[in-house]
């Protein structure tokens, strides 16, 4: 069975995420990548930096998966002297395809907002906020109000690499029960 081509995966991402769903500043789709090169392996990543491309390599991948842009301004150089040069010529080297989904997986019904309320555990979820008439982060309520440091170690045990020793802002003591999420614009969870 022939593997599937990298159009083949853009078709089922951009299904998934229409690039015409993205914010109007954001810069997504595919960055680096031959449309007919076979794909066998995806590495997925929050952002497109030099050690998670070189960590792509590594591992065989032919399409790197991530959700923050590389390229967001103009590029005059992809000189390997600066961070994005040679990440850009890393991929292009190691024949790794590049494909960004950002705000248009933020905003998707089964995006990222809708998963971070998902591992929160929150009921009768909303959005937000809308922006240029996309529904941007979620907000929504737990089953019951916990401390806010429960809150935050039952967090931290759900999501698939959280940091290490998870801080709150504000009293640890302190109830919460409406929490709202955003994964984009800073990717920020307010309790």
């Amino acid at each position: 069975m022939q593997p599937p081509t990298l159009a083949d995966v853009v078709a089922i991402i951009e299904h998934l995420y229409p690039p015409n769903t993205a914010q109007s500043w954001d810069q997504v789709g595919l960055v680096t990548g031959d449309p007919s090169q076979p794909v066998r392996h995806i590495h997925c990543a929050l952002d497109p930096t030099l050690a998670v491309i070189e960590e792509a390599r590594s591992v065989g991948a032919d399409l790197l998966l991530t959700h923050h842009p590389l390229l967001m301004r103009g590029v005059h150089s992809v000189a390997t002297t600066t961070a994005k040069g040679a990440s850009v010529t890393t991929l292009v080297i190691a024949d790794i395809a590049l494909y960004v989904a950002h705000t248009n997986a933020d905003v998707a019904e089964r995006g990222v907002s809708a998963a971070l309320a998902g591992l929160c555990g929150l009921q009768e979820v909303e959005p937000l906020v809308f922006e240029q008439d996309r529904p941007m982060g979620r907000v929504g309520d737990l089953a019951a109000a916990v401390s806010l440091a429960d809150f935050a170690d039952d967090l931290a045990r759900a999501l698939p690499a959280a940091p290490v020793g998870v801080r709150v802002s504000g009293d640890p003591a302190a109830s919460v029960r409406r929490v709202a999420v955003s994964g984009g614009a800073g990717d920020t969870l307010l309790a």
